[in-house]
């Protein structure tokens, strides 16, 4: 479980690219390096991936072939920077909101309004039927940053980020057409689908009860 607080950036140093499949080598500051063993999972831009090789700072991480197709990861090549946070331990603060680091879907920013202390960054979901998740001041995991929605406008949402926020993560140098990754905040999506499926049920059972 990751909890959407970025700890920073890191530098991919290495791709092997071999058919479906990938290997992405990085290099880790030594803060980072603390405790990591192999099978340990660290979130790449959101995405949950589990370490595969540690040789002093640099760590390497496999990407099969659905993440290279859900996810924005496909297109790093080397010299990329990637968001990091490594899992979150019991008794840690979860500053953000609780994500599983399994990306749904991919968005494309299609607005960017800067003002004195603040970035409004608009995004059109490439799935659009996942819209209905995406709740006015409810929780999305964008590139791994836990943020709260803005407003919802057909198939496209904003958020707005804060200084800090654009300094830690790469969400600052994003520009229009940029595609970010997409995790749905669990507990809302078990909540729209459950409300959906009683009054399925209902319609269903009211449908029966006339004929």
């Amino acid at each position: 479980m990751f909890t959407g607080i970025v700890q920073g950036t890191a530098e991919v140093v290495a791709v092997d690219e071999k058919p479906l499949f990938r290997t992405h080598t990085l290099r880790f500051p030594s803060q980072w390096l603390e405790g990591l063993e192999i099978g340990a999972s660290v979130a790449h831009n959101g995405c949950c991936l589990t370490v595969t090789a540690i040789h002093d700072d640099l760590v390497s991480f496999d990407l099969i072939k659905e993440t290279l197709r859900i996810t924005n990861l496909g297109d790093i090549t080397p010299g990329s920077r990637v968001n990091i946070e490594r899992a979150a331990k019991f008794s840690d603060e979860i500053g953000g909101h609780l994500m599983s680091g399994h990306i749904m879907t991919t968005a494309e920013i299609s607005k960017i309004i800067q003002s004195e202390n603040n970035r409004e960054i608009w995004f059109r979901l490439q799935d659009s039927a996942l819209i209905k998740y995406i709740l006015h001041k409810g929780f999305v995991g964008i590139d791994g940053c836990s943020l709260t929605i803005g407003d919802v406008v057909a198939n496209k949402f904003c958020v707005h980020l804060i200084p800090e926020t654009l300094q830690r993560t790469l969400l600052g140098q994003k520009k229009i057409g940029d595609r970010v990754n997409i995790e749905i905040d669990p507990q809302t999506q078990a909540v729209i689908d459950t409300v959906e499926r009683v009054l399925a049920a209902r319609e269903m059972a009211t449908t029966e009860a006339k004929v």
